[in-house]
């Protein structure tokens, strides 16, 4: 109850402006029980994270289930659509960093980690004699170049340069990228 309230908060007010005040007082406890609960902000937010990161696994699964052949542009569309249609939940991912010395539990890991699998798999499809570690380094390169072009989306970048497409540039970065590894 308390993750459902916290995240539909989170999509509501984003990163900077989340209260766990507010969601204490959403659902009728008070911010002690909540840090009780997760025993700091920090673990609350990563909680809120995580299940974005479940939602958004799901939707790419979802995604990729109706698409045949060539999978790669309906994972990049999908991870823009994503990030368009939860925009506050999306960045909250990345603007929430660990305070020193706190570990990701690993059950939010796992979570993280299902994502990044979809991804891993898909390139691999597309590079089937590549090593596994070479696919994994290629994978995290490309998240971050459609990411990078996906946030210059989000926070109006690429419209004042003029940019109309910023999907079609992203996937046509992550097409070179997997030319030049066959």
């Amino acid at each position: 109850m308390i993750i459902a309230e916290a995240h539909r908060l989170m999509a509501e007010t984003g990163f900077a402006a989340f209260s766990a005040r507010e969601v204490a007082r959403r659902v009728g406890y008070s911010i002690g029980t909540i840090y009780n609960v997760f025993d700091s902000l920090d673990h609350l937010l990563v909680a809120i994270n995580s299940r974005t990161f479940e939602l958004w696994t799901d939707y790419l699964r979802q995604r990729l289930q109706g698409s045949h052949g060539d999978r790669i542009p309906a994972l990049v569309q999908a991870y823009f659509d994503f990030a368009r249609e939860h925009p506050k939940l999306w960045m909250a991912i990345y603007d929430h960093r660990l305070p020193a010395g706190m570990a990701m539990p690993d059950r939010d890991m796992e979570k993280r980690r299902a994502l990044t699998q979809i991804v891993f798999d898909e390139i691999a499809r597309e590079l089937p004699a590549q090593a596994e570690s070479d696919v994994e380094h290629l994978a995290r390169s490309l998240i971050a170049t459609v990411h990078g072009h996906c946030i210059y989306e989000l926070n109006g970048s690429f419209a004042l340069m003029g940019e109309k497409d910023p999907v079609g540039l992203a996937l046509g970065r992550v097409r070179e990228a997997i030319a030049a590894a066959r």
